[in-house]
């Protein structure tokens, strides 16, 4: 990783390359909050929602103050992608960080599902919703997380389509997400449709909340996983900050996923404590049948030097996972 490009208090922000004269710019962000978010499962419910508002209200005031950001409060809009879009708290967190009481915000329906004879790929099966009002210059922001990009390749289309039907210029777009590669992927073809639309159109900033992480495959070398779900540390390119982060607590690194299922995760807490303790029964299995920490460490996150760790007792972490997850 780089030099970070923004360094204040609880908020580093780092270049993943360097400037673009395309007007196309992608950073990783490291907060406290986020760091939570992605270590400790225990963090859910309203305590998720607000650590990640909070999260991006830093973000929002570094870039201010680091003059990458240019968006007046009149023609701003909050674009929710439901549900996940709901998370991240964006219209309060720009009230946080800029005091803002009249930026605008719109919802779109965008949700996927597994091809039934592919289940590798996937398609979008619930678009009816669509609630969007859009100021003649528009400056969008945005937060969802992305593993297969399904939604937020669907939402990019329809927000496009409705500038160009309600004669709105686009000028720029901020995207917040905990995702993959996918999110730029998505992104840069919306970032150079929107320069061939909207002749004022200016920027698109993409932020990868602690990491541009991996999305496992069928081929994806992991005893467990969710296949275009999971968000891994595997391969993945992470703030330094996240990765001290680690060595917090021996399961930090072992985490099936940075985010898990986001939506459940904020509305449906029973769904999942289930999904969580569900993962650490199977890592439990894999322990007793003779897998080791260190086993698990070179698997899910190499590279991560195991000595700090000491030597840790796989079956009672595993033990002890499932416990937090049923106490909550």
């Amino acid at each position: 990783m780089s030099y970070p490009k923004s360094e204040l208090p609880d908020c580093v922000l780092y270049p993943l390359e360097a400037e673009q004269s395309t007007g196309f710019q992608k950073l990783i962000a490291s907060t406290p909050e986020t760091r939570s978010i992605c270590n400790d499962t225990a963090v859910m419910g309203i305590r998720y929602t607000r650590n990640l508002e909070k999260a991006c209200s830093r973000i929002l005031t570094a870039l201010q103050a680091q003059k990458e950001l240019r968006i007046e409060e009149n023609e701003t809009l909050v674009l929710h992608i439901l549900r996940g879009g709901l998370n991240f708290g964006l219209r309060e967190a720009l009230f946080s960080a800029f005091g803002w009481n009249r930026h605008g915000a719109s919802f779109i329906s965008a949700q996927r599902a597994r091809v039934d004879d592919d289940p590798e790929h996937w398609h979008i099966i619930e678009s009816e919703y669509s609630k969007v009002y859009m100021p003649r210059v528009a400056s969008i922001v945005i937060g969802d997380v992305v593993a297969t990009g399904t939604s937020l390749e669907h939402a990019m289309q329809a927000l496009i389509q409705e500038a160009i039907k309600q004669g709105t210029c686009l000028r720029s777009i901020l995207f917040f997400t905990f995702g993959g590669v996918r999110a730029e992927e998505i992104l840069e073809k919306t970032h150079r449709m929107c320069r061939d639309r909207f002749q004022d159109y200016e920027k698109t900033t993409l932020i990868y909340l602690e990491g541009r992480f991996t999305v496992p495959s069928a081929e994806t070398p992991l005893s467990i996983k969710l296949t275009g779900t999971d968000l891994l540390r595997w391969q993945a390119q992470m703030a330094p900050e996240f990765i001290a982060s680690q060595y917090e607590h021996p399961a930090f690194p072992l985490q099936r996923c940075a985010i898990y299922d986001a939506g459940s995760r904020a509305f449906w807490t029973p769904e999942y404590v289930e999904d969580v303790k569900g993962y650490w029964k199977a890592c439990l299995n894999l322990a007793q049948s003779g897998k080791t920490f260190n086993d698990f460490l070179e698997e899910r996150f190499p590279g991560l030097d195991a000595e700090p760790f000491g030597n840790v007792d796989i079956v009672s972490l595993c033990r002890e996972e499932m416990r937090r997850m049923e106490a909550l």
